[in-house]
C-alpha cells in the first residue's frame, strides 16, 4: 500500500514540475515553442479540436486499424505457435524464412504496403499485423515451452488427454509470457499503423500528424503525439487487467 501511495504522490509531484518547466523555458527563451511546443499551447489545442468531428473520426480510423492489425496478427501468430511446438520439424523448417522475414524493416516497407494495398485501412493493417505477429509468436512459443515438464509428465502418468492438459496445465502456465508478447504485439500494431499513415493515408492520426508538422503546428504534433501516448498506457493496462483475469486459472 505504502508502495502505490508512494507512486501515487510521486506521479502528482513529478508531472506538474515536468509541466511548469517545459512552459517557463518556452516562456523565457529557453525552448523555442516553433519546434517543441509550449503545454499551454497544446491545451489550447486539444480544447479547440475537441469537438472536431473530423478528428475523432481520424482517431477511429487508426484504432479500427491498430485492433484488426492485432486481432489478425496474434491470432494467426498463436496458431502459428501452437503448430510449432507440437511439430518441433515444422518450426526448424520455417525458422529461416521466418528470420529473414523478422529482421525486413517492415516500417521502411511501408511504401510498398502502401503500392500493394492502396491508402486505405488494408495497408495499414499488413504493416500492424505484419509487426505484432512475430513478436506474439516468440512469446507464444517461449511461453508454452516454458511449462514445467514435470507438471505435463504427472498429468500424462495420471491419464489426463491432451486437450485437457493444454487448457488445464500449459495454456495456464504461458499465460503470462504470452501476454507480455500480446502487449507489446498491441502497442507495435499502433506503431505499425500511425507509422503507415505518416507515409501516406487517406484517414488516420499518422496523416494528421504529418499535415499539422509541415505547416510547423509543433503544438498540434504534440497534442496528438500526447493522445497516442495516453492510448499505449491505456491499452497496457487493459491487457494487464485481462491477464490477471485469466491468470486465476491458475
Amino acid at each position: 500500500m505504502k508502495d502505490k501511495q508512494f507512486l501515487i504522490v510521486g506521479h502528482l509531484l513529478l508531472a506538474p514540475i515536468l509541466i511548469i518547466c517545459w512552459e517557463l523555458g518556452a516562456n523565457l527563451g529557453w525552448i523555442n515553442p516553433v519546434f517543441y511546443g509550449q503545454p499551454s499551447g497544446i491545451l489550447k489545442f486539444l480544447i479547440k479540436h475537441s469537438n472536431s468531428g473530423a478528428l475523432w473520426t481520424d482517431l477511429g480510423w487508426t484504432l479500427a486499424g491498430t485492433f484488426l492489425a492485432f486481432i489478425i496478427g496474434s491470432t494467426a501468430a498463436l496458431i502459428t505457435g501452437l503448430i510449432f511446438v507440437q511439430f518441433p520439424r515444422v518450426e526448424k523448417l520455417a525458422e529461416p524464412y521466418f528470420n529473414a522475414l523478422n529482421v525486413m524493416p517492415r516500417l521502411a516497407l511501408a511504401p510498398l504496403f502502401i503500392l500493394w494495398f492502396g491508402l486505405g485501412l488494408t495497408s495499414k493493417v499488413a504493416v500492424g499485423l505484419s509487426l505484432s505477429f512475430f513478436i506474439v509468436l516468440s512469446s507464444t512459443v517461449a511461453g508454452m515451452r516454458g511449462v514445467s515438464q514435470d507438471h505435463l509428465t504427472l498429468c500424462k502418468t495420471l491419464g489426463a488427454k491432451p486437450t485437457t492438459i493444454f487448457f488445464k496445465v500449459t495454456l495456464p502456465g504461458a499465460i503470462p509470457i504470452i501476454f507480455s508478447g500480446l502487449r507489446l504485439g498491441l502497442i507495435y500494431s499502433l506503431l505499425g499503423v500511425v507509422g503507415t499513415e505518416i507515409v501516406a493515408s487517406q484517414h488516420g492520426i499518422g496523416q494528421t500528424i504529418t499535415s499539422l508538422a509541415t505547416s510547423f503546428n509543433a503544438n498540434g504534433v504534440m497534442a496528438l503525439v500526447f493522445v497516442l501516448a495516453f492510448l499505449g498506457v491505456v491499452i497496457v493496462r487493459l491487457m494487464t487487467s485481462i491477464e490477471i483475469y485469466l491468470s486465476r486459472w491458475k
